[in-house]
């Protein structure tokens, strides 16, 4: 493929609100998850929740579009200068040349669960309750849109966990095809009871932080974030030193409504994909941040097919311990955090692994790599069997 460059790239989540503070915790190996106090929720479970949320309320030109996914939302945008960046990229190719594609799981479930609990008494939800700006899926990219004024093709993907990896090559492939020369990608997924209780159910939240690939891991822990990138065309040239998307593969090997293939079929086949997207070979990769979400059946399953693919010596680590895990916004705040690894000049450790699983035979770093990354990739495996990896890098 034709490297897309990435000349803007955002993460806010529970480690702070932009690149700053998310560089800063992965430094001091600071873990953002606290015990749940949200809403009702009445769990023994730690949770990644952005402090702020819930004190702010949108403009009034935009109120229509409340909720909380989109309050993070526009807090996300506000950061590292991502909103100016978007207008030069306006003011260079024109609005309608300017794509948005965003993934999300959970949109404004939070605002249709409280609404609920006001059903009348012929069952009808109250009238202040508007669907198409929070609890529709496009709500969010209907309100991104709106944001930053822009006019392009727009899209939600949701698809769980893989839901804003898999956007980078939704934009990509359009630009390929001539339609857009640019485009917003990105997550956007905020805690609500439904997630919370539904991972519970599964017996899949754990009564501590979140550990990763650690012998003793027993699930996850639920966190939220808003992860943004722009995306534009390079041209015929490629500039050394541009942070560059450099490949994407997808799979969905369907095995499991819920769990992942044993022996990581699906995540193997994607991850060999995006390096043939890259046109590089295993070799090449210098990091991956693994989707590793801390339960059994995952780490163990990712770690087969990391193995399969990229050998037992490339670094790996899973950063979910400092953010747990943020459903359809993990893949983008993942990419987003592979971008600062590369940035800043360092790889981030794995928290909370106290004793390495020795089922799981790779490369897992419990301190930070003291050496950055030239090429990353990143891995977000969701429900279903749908998977995605994603290759980032400086340009040669």
């Amino acid at each position: 493929m034709q490297p897309v460059a990435i000349t803007a790239i955002t993460a806010t989540s529970c480690l702070g609100a932009g690149l700053r503070a998310t560089s800063e915790a992965l430094r001091a190996q600071r873990s953002g998850l606290a015990p749940c106090n949200f809403e009702t929720v009445q769990l023994d479970t730690y949770i990644g929740q952005v402090p702020g949320i819930d004190e702010r309320s949108l403009p009034s030109e935009i109120s229509d579009y409340e909720c909380r996914n989109n309050r993070l939302a526009l807090l996300g945008l506000k950061q590292d200068g991502f909103m100016a960046a978007t207008a030069r990229a306006v003011d260079r190719y024109g609005a309608e040349r300017v794509g948005v594609f965003l993934g999300t799981s959970t949109a404004g479930m939070l605002e249709t669960e409280i609404a609920f609990r006001s059903l009348d008494a012929n069952g009808m939800l109250p009238a202040s309750f508007k669907y198409a700006g929070s609890l529709d899926f496009y709500s969010l990219a209907s309100f991104v849109r709106k944001v930053l004024s822009l006019q392009g093709p727009a899209a939600v993907v949701s698809t769980a966990c893989s839901s804003s990896a898999k956007v980078f090559g939704m934009a990509r492939r359009y630009m390929q095809l001539g339609i857009i020369d640019a485009a917003v990608v990105g997550g956007v997924d905020s805690l609500c009871l439904t997630t919370m209780y539904g991972f519970h159910s599964l017996q899949l939240t754990s009564p501590v932080q979140c550990r990763p690939f650690d012998k003793h891991r027993d699930g996850i822990s639920v966190g939220e974030a808003a992860a943004f990138a722009l995306l534009e065309v390079m041209g015929d040239s490629n500039v050394p030193g541009t942070l560059a998307l450099l490949g994407v593969g997808e799979t969905s090997d369907a095995h499991h409504i819920s769990s992942p293939h044993p022996e990581g079929a699906g995540a193997r086949s994607a991850m060999q994909a995006a390096l043939a997207d890259a046109g590089l070979p295993a070799s090449a990769v210098d990091y991956v941040n693994l989707h590793g979400t801390g339960t059994p059946s995952n780490d163990g399953a990712e770690s087969k097919a990391v193995e399969g693919v990229l050998g037992t010596e490339v670094p790996c680590s899973s950063t979910k311990g400092y953010t747990g895990h943020t459903l359809g916004a993990a893949g983008a705040l993942e990419i987003a955090i592979c971008a600062i690894a590369v940035s800043d000049g360092f790889m981030p450790s794995g928290l909370n692994c106290t004793l390495i699983d020795p089922e799981c035979r790779i490369n897992y770093l419990r301190s930070l790599g003291d050496a950055g990354p030239r090429v990353a990739l990143s891995n977000s495996l969701g429900f279903g069997g749908t998977n995605c990896s994603v290759v980032i890098g400086r340009l040669k």
